[in-house]
């Protein structure tokens, strides 16, 4: 059901909105490039322009506040569009993954209650069989070069470039002056509005729904940006999906300051992408531990002029020793930041650049802007030294999972203040006495081995700062003696030889007896999603 309309009074309120971030910055930089794909290099004024006619478009179908639409597209100019146009149309945006298969897109749709889906000619097999049965969907709207006859099943589908133009003509034809012609539809949103819903991975069920508000978005892209010491004239590589709230925030976040993003599609030919962050002058380089392992594998790095790049950011796991050395002798030059984070509030922690020698296996402090603290099982805080529950306080912490009460109920709880709810991420931590955190592991995948709780974070990390270890990945497998017995499965880097008595012999020196795996099992890859996280659902 679509919020109800606001009083006339509150069309141009002041109230701060996430599509400020790209209407500022092209008024103030309208000839600046804002985006640049393997096809396009688009100014702000141009980008802006375009989200504003798809925006109208998206009116003209019917979509009103609090609608959702979905962009399921790959790293392209589209797919940015698609994102702003949906925050311009006071819609709530929802960004999947290109490689996303039907089955799970129609879950998806029909979950979110969808009633636009924006994509392209590319993925038409997918989209036609996922959205035949969306019930809700008004519209298809595919770019590219449009054939009806590649979507039978879907009777709703037309050009994205028609529906662009007509959405033009009708803001014209609405229009009181020139200057309103180009511009957005009237802003209906207020910041505690729906801006997007993210849906997590559900490698323990169907996947949940994130619902983030504009002031989750807007707090959370201004706490990054301001300890990263984002400036407008940085470049920063979007080489991670934007339907991955780290890549999504990367545009976010470029936009805000007025930087210039440049968007790969994946990491699969490094080669390729090295140069574009040469030609492009690229600053800042996110990335994931998996990214990171190829660039330290690669011998031809030197080949590459990297030398404008400025800060390094890491998410998704903790880097091993051996990389973060690696990554220091390749770019002397760039800060290096390790975080972390989860969906349910973008981000918890940062270790300071300037701390990373003395604090090097912990994922720092937290945030600006966020409280965080550790619980027992009997929701009583715990000091230093003792592993806990992580909790975050704050205005980056979610709204709830979309129409998941219960699931959201076990995560948002009361706060200290009268009302507020407070979110209990499922991690166990150990903060230490200077307030710097350690990730132990998810509460649901601790392993229990011999009546004890094994972290398969410690084990990781004891195997991964082997020499010629690639990657690992720990878990428990079912065993009539021990309840679960601890394997790892490990990728060695290429030449490699290793055996599993030596990965052993590792694990013997630096863990507890009960923490040591009772097998190993090498592998020439470990299972991904498409955000680049191993995915141990793949390997139980």
């Amino acid at each position: 059901m679509a919020l109800p309309r606001p009083p006339p009074a509150l069309h141009r309120a002041a109230t701060p909105a996430l599509q400020d971030y790209l209407e500022a910055s092209a008024a103030h930089l309208p000839d600046k490039v804002a985006l640049v794909t393997e096809r396009d290099r688009v100014t702000y004024g141009a980008l802006d322009a375009q989200a504003n006619a798809l925006a109208h478009a998206l009116l003209a179908e019917g979509v009103a506040r609090g609608d959702r639409v979905i962009i399921f597209g790959d790293n392209t100019t589209e797919t940015a569009v698609g994102f702003w146009a949906a925050l311009k149309a006071n819609a709530v945006a929802c960004v999947v993954n290109p490689q996303t298969r039907a089955e799970k897109l129609a879950y998806y749709l029909k979950d979110s209650r969808a009633v636009v889906l924006l994509s392209d000619m590319e993925l038409a097999r997918v989209v036609n069989e996922a959205a035949a049965h969306a019930t809700h969907l008004r519209r298809v709207l595919l770019a590219g070069s449009f054939d009806a006859r590649r979507l039978p099943s879907v009777h709703v589908a037309a050009a994205w470039s028609e529906a662009v133009t007509r959405g033009a003509q009708l803001a014209a034809a609405r229009a009181h002056d020139a200057h309103q012609a180009g511009g957005p539809p009237a802003r209906r949103t207020l910041d505690v509005d729906l801006a997007s819903i993210i849906y997590t991975s559900g490698s323990t069920g169907d996947p949940k729904g994130v619902m983030l508000s504009h002031r989750n978005m807007l707090t959370a892209a201004t706490s990054i940006s301001t300890y990263l010491e984002l400036r407008e004239d940085d470049v920063v590589l979007g080489v991670l999906p934007l339907s991955f709230d780290y890549g999504l925030y990367q545009m976010i976040m470029s936009f805000r300051l007025g930087a210039r993003l440049v968007l790969e599609r994946s990491f699969a030919y490094p080669a390729q992408v090295l140069a574009r962050m040469a030609e492009e002058k690229v600053t800042g380089l996110p990335g994931v531990p998996t990214l990171f392992a190829v660039l330290a594998d690669l011998k031809n790095l030197a080949d590459f002029d990297l030398s404008s790049l400025r800060f390094v950011t890491n998410t998704a796991a903790a880097l091993p020793l051996k990389h973060l050395t690696r990554l220091r002798q390749l770019f002397p030059q760039a800060r290096l930041y390790s975080m972390y984070g989860l969906t349910e509030c973008k981000r918890c922690t940062y270790l300071p650049p300037e701390d990373l020698d003395r604090k090097p296996t912990t994922v720092g402090i937290a945030i600006p802007d966020t409280e965080l603290w550790l619980v027992d099982e009997h929701d009583r805080r715990v000091g230093p030294g003792v592993v806990g529950q992580l909790v975050i306080r704050g205005a980056t912490v979610m709204q709830g999972y979309w129409e998941k009460p219960l699931a959201t109920a076990e995560r948002l709880r009361p706060g200290p203040l009268p009302g507020e709810r407070v979110l209990y991420t499922g991690d166990l931590c150990v903060l230490d006495d200077e307030g710097y955190l350690t990730f132990v592991g998810r509460m649901d995948d601790i392993i229990k081995s011999r009546g004890e709780k094994v972290p398969p974070k410690e084990v990781e990390c004891a195997i991964a700062n082997l020499p010629g270890v690639r990657e690992v990945a720990v878990i428990g497998v079912p065993d009539e003696l021990l309840g679960q017995a601890v394997k790892a499965f490990v990728v060695l880097e290429e030449g490699q030889t290793l055996s599993a008595k030596d990965v052993l012999r590792e694990c013997q020196k630096r863990l507890e007896p009960f923490m040591v795996p009772r097998e190993v099992e090498f592998r020439g890859a470990l299972p991904k999603s498409p955000n680049g996280k191993i995915r141990k659902a793949g390997l139980a």
